[in-house]
């Protein structure tokens, strides 16, 4: 599961090891994101993101410490941790307010349908405009995956609360993307798995002093269901799934880490769905085709695909 550990289990940096790891990763998540929408039945939404960040990146430094799980940490100059919390913490702090205030208010299967936008964002920072097919093809994918989010908007009113929490899940989708490129750029320095423990408990630290002012105004009512649900979020969709998916961007591009986000939207649907009985909304599907559609275009390597063919000519 750590950088070096995960990518020798077929080889050195295999691609196949890469893959199988964000797959659980996204599984993980889906579980996660569909426990946190229960937690926030009962626990305010800063309160729930601040603890789940917090004790997540303690218990993985911990296990960094004191085992070899995740391999050998490096030490950490005042430098990079300063970047650590100005970059990756900081960025990862905002990502999980919005996302856990999009949750409070609006379905999880829409706030993972925007997380499954991260590929668009991801791949339109990587490269400005310009007057070429594949700058085209980028910014057409990102215009076909924001077609998707208007189709999700469309039936509602103005100004609900719902409207309120679509807004905030695709805030956090560009936030996820941000993040990811923070990851990317520390990973030259750290493994992903202190990166992910580095960052996370950096960005409950942020949001702590909030979340007691939250529960000092709001209170937080003694909740069996929630606190165990909360566990297993800080476990499985914290210190595994992140320890998965931060280890990717020692190897591969931050687009293509996150063209499995498309798998998101629809590991948090079943899972909210069987364990909360939530239901789909009638313009889901179309949405999340709109959306999967973009990411595959800007993703796909037309050229590569071509190349076979012209050479067989």
């Amino acid at each position: 599961m750590g950088g070096r550990f995960t990518c020798r289990v077929f080889g050195k940096k295999s691609n196949v090891a890469i893959a199988m790891g964000l797959l659980l990763a996204v599984v993980l998540w889906g579980a996660s994101n569909a426990g946190t929408k229960y937690v926030l039945r009962s626990w305010p939404p800063i309160w729930t993101g601040a603890t789940r960040f917090f004790c997540a990146g303690i218990m993985m430094l911990a296990l960094l410490k004191w085992t070899r799980l995740f391999g050998t940490p490096r030490p950490i100059s005042r430098e990079l941790s300063r970047e650590l919390w100005l970059r990756g913490g900081l960025s990862l702090a905002v990502y999980v307010l919005l996302f856990n205030w999009a949750m409070w208010l609006t379905s999880a299967s829409h706030v993972a349908l925007y997380l499954g936008m991260a590929p668009v964002w991801a791949l339109v920072w990587e490269e400005r405009p310009s007057m070429s097919w594949r700058s085209a093809q980028r910014y057409g994918a990102a215009l076909l995956a924001l077609s998707g989010v208007f189709v999700l908007f469309w039936p509602m009113k103005s100004g609900n609360v719902k409207m309120t929490g679509e807004v905030m899940g695709l805030a956090a989708s560009v936030m996820w993307a941000a993040y990811g490129r923070q990851v990317r750029a520390l990973s030259e320095r750290l493994p992903g798995a202190e990166i992910s423990a580095e960052t996370m408990w950096r960005a409950g630290a942020l949001l702590m002093p909030f979340a007691i002012v939250e529960i000092w105004q709001k209170g937080l009512p003694w909740d069996a269901g929630a606190m165990w649900a909360q566990v297993y979020c800080f476990v499985g969709g914290g210190v595994c799934a992140y320890a998965l998916w931060n280890n990717a961007f020692r190897y591969w591009k931050t687009s293509q880490v996150f063209l499995f986000n498309n798998l998101i939207p629809i590991t948090t649907m079943t899972w909210a769905w069987i364990c909360l009985k939530e239901p789909v909304t009638p313009t889901y599907w179309l949405a999340m085709g709109l959306v999967i559609t973009g990411v595959v275009i800007g993703q796909t390597r037309w050229e590569k695909l071509r190349r076979p063919q012209l050479e067989g000519k």
